[in-house]
Order: structure tokens, then C-alpha cells, then sequence
């Protein structure tokens, strides 16, 4: 049975808002946490034994009260910076219009490099990492935000080494995430850390989310890349590419099949995609690849023949190239309990 209040420790996870603050930026990740204390508390199996450890969560504002979100609905923050009580242990900044704002406030700015030192973890979802980095807490480290937003956080800060692609990043103590959703990523990523993996995964169902994407895993699939190209015959090769990743899919055979020349095929490919007809191809890969390793137990050749990689070794190295973690690791973080059982 789980512990008791009484025995367990106190976690205080606060999320920093503002006036235009994304309102999924802030509840998102905190209904993460206050999903996962409840099932600790009330829904664990007979026999199993939850961590000691109680959410506690807690929206804050630069003072306390309503907060106007940038969705047209208010949140109220119990506590201003001020008038907080008792230990911050986890901190995270939404994102949102208002951003710009908040990092023109030397008063939350200087608030913020003092309580740094003093928390057990900070982050940031979407473009709260401008805040972060406002303050100077991410100078020198790795870093991520919303992917329309990350050329502009690596020029306003040089010294941030910004990861366009990545869903969520930890340096240390610091933590960002990639936009909105992200957030709650990054969230079930700390729950796991705090109570393993057995406790994230369930509450990862009890949200009917998933706990399936990694910090490295990239912000875009190839499925959602597949419905961006407005051409016909573009979007009618993304999707026969899904259909056949084993097959020869260079771009003499792609443009062949949308009718082109091949010059002129790779040239309208880049134009309405944004990427090259290799890395796509690529990238969907990957994430299919990336899906049996989840769900099934397979061997990783069998997988890296089925999705057209060839060999098991090219299929390592385009993982790490991709998600910064081989096949076999992979596998071992994220497979499904169900796949792990047929193993």
C-alpha cells in the first residue's frame, strides 16, 4: 500500500506564470505531477510500494491572484514571488506571449537568479526558456524551446548552445522543453526520475498520454511532415514512403513516382516541406523503426531489414545520429511492458 502522508516527503513542484502565459504551459505539466501523486495515493496494485514522496503543486505569480492566459481564461497563483512558502523543489517557467515582459522585469529576473541555487531543479516549457536564459541560467549549457522559437533564443544568447530539434533537454539541474505538450514530457521525464518508471508509465495512462518520447526524440514526426506539402504529388510520395520504407526510395525512384524530373522533384520537395527528400525518408525511419522497438521484441535485425535500414549497424548509427541513443538502449528505456513480457 502506498505511504502515508504523514511518512512521505514533500515535493513542492510551482510553475511560474504571467499575464498572456500559455495556459496548457502551466496546468499541462502540473496536472502531470498531481496525476501521478494520485494514483500513488490511491490506485497502486496491492503489493507494490509507491516512493516517499507527496506533489505538492502551486501556480505562482510575480504576485498572487488572477493571472489573464493568453487563451482568454484566468489562473489564480496562491502566491506571488514575495510570499512564497515553505522549499521550492521543482520550478518550471511557462512560456507564452508575455514572455517578453517578464524578461524587461528586473525585479523577476533578479528573484529568479537568487531562488536558483536554492531549488532542487529548474526548467522551462516553450519559450520560458527566454526567461532562463534572461536570468542567465543557461549560459554554457544546452537548451531547447518551441522550434519556431529557437533561432531567436541562440541569437539573443550565443552562449546557450540551443537543440532545435529536441523535445526536452536536461543540463544538470536545468531543464527545457520544446513547445506546449512538451511540457508534460518533460513532466512524466521527472516523475521518472523521481519514482521510476513503473510510476510514470501508469501515469502517463492515467492522463491517456504517452510515455513513449524521449528528450532526443525529434518536436516533428514523419506522419505530421506528411501532411504539410500541399502539392498532390508530394504528399502522394510522403505517403507511399510510410507504406514502403523497405523499398529503394532514393530520389531518382520518389520522383519518378510524383512524375518529375528528379531536379525538379528534390527542388519542390525542399520547397514545401522544408527538408530534403533523404531526410525525410530518413526520419521516417526511424520513427517506425523507433515504434517496434517500443511494441514489439523483434530482433534489432530483423527491424533495421524491415524499414529498409539494411543492416543492424546502419540502423545504429542513424539512432544516434537522430535520438542520441543506440537501438538496444532504446529499447531497454522505452519498450512496453507487453512487449517486454514476449521477449
Amino acid at each position: 500500500m502506498p505511504l502515508s502522508l504523514a511518512q512521505n516527503q514533500i515535493r513542492r513542484i510551482a510553475v511560474f506564470a504571467y499575464r498572456d502565459v500559455n495556459s496548457l504551459d502551466v496546468v499541462g505539466p502540473l496536472q502531470a505531477f498531481a496525476s501521478a501523486d494520485r494514483y500513488m495515493r490511491r490506485f497502486l496494485p496491492p503489493g507494490e510500494t509507491a516512493p516517499a514522496i507527496t506533489y505538492v503543486t502551486q501556480i505562482i505569480g510575480r504576485t498572487a491572484g488572477e493571472i489573464s492566459t493568453s487563451a482568454g481564461f484566468g489562473l489564480v497563483a496562491a502566491h506571488g514571488i514575495k510570499d512564497l512558502p515553505g522549499d521550492i523543489d521543482t520550478l518550471l517557467i511557462a512560456g507564452g506571449d508575455g514572455n517578453e515582459a517578464v524578461c524587461r522585469d528586473r525585479q523577476t529576473i533578479d528573484w529568479l537568479k537568487a531562488l536558483a541555487p536554492n531549488v532542487r531543479r529548474i526548467g522551462s516549457i516553450c519559450t520560458g526558456a527566454f526567461i532562463l536564459a534572461e536570468a542567465g541560467l543557461l549560459d554554457g549549457r544546452r537548451a531547447t524551446s518551441h522550434w519556431r522559437a529557437c533561432d531567436e533564443l541562440a541569437r539573443r544568447h550565443p552562449s546557450v548552445s540551443v537543440e532545435p530539434d529536441a523535445l526536452h533537454v536536461r543540463d544538470g539541474a536545468v531543464y527545457t522543453s520544446a513547445g506546449v505538450t512538451a511540457g508534460m514530457d518533460l513532466a512524466l521525464a521527472l516523475v521518472e526520475e523521481d519514482c521510476g518508471r513503473k510510476i510514470a508509465l501508469a501515469t502517463a495512462r492515467e492522463m491517456v498520454a504517452f510515455l513513449k518520447r524521449p528528450g532526443g526524440q525529434s518536436q516533428f514526426s514523419s506522419h505530421l511532415e506528411a501532411q504539410s506539402a500541399a502539392h498532390p504529388a508530394l504528399g502522394g510520395v510522403q505517403a507511399w514512403v510510410l507504406d514502403n520504407l523497405d523499398a529503394d526510395l532514393s530520389v531518382d525512384t520518389l520522383a519518378r513516382h510524383a512524375a518529375m524530373s528528379a531536379r525538379t522533384f528534390a527542388r519542390a520537395f525542399v520547397r514545401e516541406t522544408g527538408t530534403t527528400p533523404a531526410k525525410f525518408v530518413e526520419r521516417a525511419r526511424v520513427d517506425a523503426a523507433r515504434r517496434a522497438l517500443e511494441e514489439t521484441a523483434d530482433p534489432v535485425a530483423a527491424i533495421a531489414r524491415r524499414f529498409g535500414f539494411g543492416h543492424a549497424e546502419t540502423m545504429r548509427r542513424v539512432f544516434l545520429r537522430h535520438l542520441n541513443v543506440g537501438p538496444q538502449d532504446y529499447r531497454r528505456r522505452f519498450q512496453t511492458p507487453q512487449a517486454a513480457l514476449a521477449s
